[in-house]
């Protein structure tokens, strides 16, 4: 840092006065009203520091021990104002205006699917109401043909330096310019439409490809399907959560789809092939004489595409055994001549069974 009785070119031993009279003469000769060029500009900041250092008794004095070595002979510093000058101002000061560009938000839409959906995927077209850039600025804020002015406060750094008295003598320090907000430059003529915001409201279209295989609760996400970000930033992103809606015939374990068919006992008894409506097409399944209630028919690859590798799950189907609770008098007479000839035990008890759903349950999932 360079010694402030050179910058004011005053000796060492210099008066009140002298120094006072030296400030004065540089001040006519550098301030930015009367020379506007950079070079006075940081000239007039270093005469004006230099001043109030060397103008105040005490910090001149600070000053002195500081510039002969003192606190142990510190070199390289002109006493504890520069040395917090060197760690802190500086430090700050090199960081440069923050950017208005920033990245956009991430927003969470839910999606409804239905279970058939699930089964080979769908395709979607989600309306999103959100941030989009502004289609009059493009994202720079300004009118159209007018551009961000350089501040003249903080000459564009986005900062402002001031002196700091403390007991450690003359600190400075840095903090945003309350003018331009940390950015170094001012929008004069923002744009109308957006009020220099550089991104407005609207409702878009996104369109989603939905993987076969999604079951509720799982996140898709979108990278730069998000909200925009202030003054043209990058989106942020899109993450759809995925809610499968209950279905009135199947359900699902993991890949698996899991049915109940009703049998009558005929049926049961004879053993039939029955045509099944599952969610991608019909399906045969055979049905086996002496079928009874609670048994699992499995047919291959008929369930739900695997989200994560190849393949389909299994459709699960469990029987439920229809006994009839009116008969005709000829059936009813039928029924006790096969009863009769089939001469089945008296009803006793038996060890003891779950009930059909209970039973079902625990072999749908094992």
């Amino acid at each position: 840092m360079a010694d402030h009785y050179e910058v004011l070119g005053v000796a060492r031993d210099a008066s009140p006065d002298e120094i006072k009279k030296a400030y004065r003469r540089l001040a006519r000769e550098l301030h930015p009203d009367v020379n506007p060029g950079a070079e006075a500009s940081e000239r007039f900041k270093s005469v004006t520091h230099a001043y109030d250092v060397l103008s105040d008794p005490k910090q001149r004095q600070q000053y002195d021990l500081g510039d002969q070595g003192g606190f142990g002979g510190a070199q390289g510093f002109g006493g504890f104002g520069d040395i917090f000058e060197t760690f802190f101002g500086g430090a700050q000061q090199s960081r440069g205006p923050r950017s208005r560009r920033e990245r956009g938000q991430d927003a969470l839409i839910r999606v409804e699917v239905g279970l058939d959906e699930v089964v080979f995927g769908t395709h979607r077209d989600i309306e999103v109401d959100t941030a989009v850039v502004c289609g009059t600025c493009n994202g720079s804020c300004c009118q159209p043909g007018t551009s961000p002015v350089t501040c003249d406060i903080c000459g564009g750094t986005g900062s402002i330096q001031r002196a700091v008295r403390s007991l450690l003598g003359n600190v400075m320090t840095s903090s945003p310019c309350g003018t331009c907000r940390g950015y170094g430059t001012v929008i004069a003529t923002p744009c109308v439409t957006c009020q220099g915001q550089g991104r407005v409201r609207a409702r878009r279209t996104v369109p989603v490809d939905i993987p076969a295989g999604v079951d509720t609760g799982v996140r898709l996400q979108m990278p730069g399907s998000g909200e925009s970000g202030p003054a043209g930033g990058p989106n942020g992103d899109l993450y759809l959560e995925i809610k499968v809606k209950n279905h009135d015939v199947f359900s699902r374990n993991g890949d698996d789809l899991l049915a109940t068919l009703s049998v009558s006992m005929t049926d049961a008894i004879l053993g039939t092939t029955a045509k099944i409506e599952a969610l991608d097409g019909d399906v045969e399944v055979e049905i086996k004489a002496g079928l009874q209630s609670g048994e699992i028919l499995t047919v291959k690859d008929r369930g739900v595409s695997k989200l994560r590798g190849t393949g389909r799950g299994d459709l699960r189907i469990g029987v439920q055994v229809v006994t009839p609770t009116k008969l005709s008098t000829k059936e009813r007479e039928l029924v006790q001549q096969f009863a009769a000839a089939k001469k089945a035990p008296s009803p006793e008890l038996a060890h003891f069974q779950q009930g059909l759903f209970a039973r079902l349950r625990d072999k749908f999932l094992g």
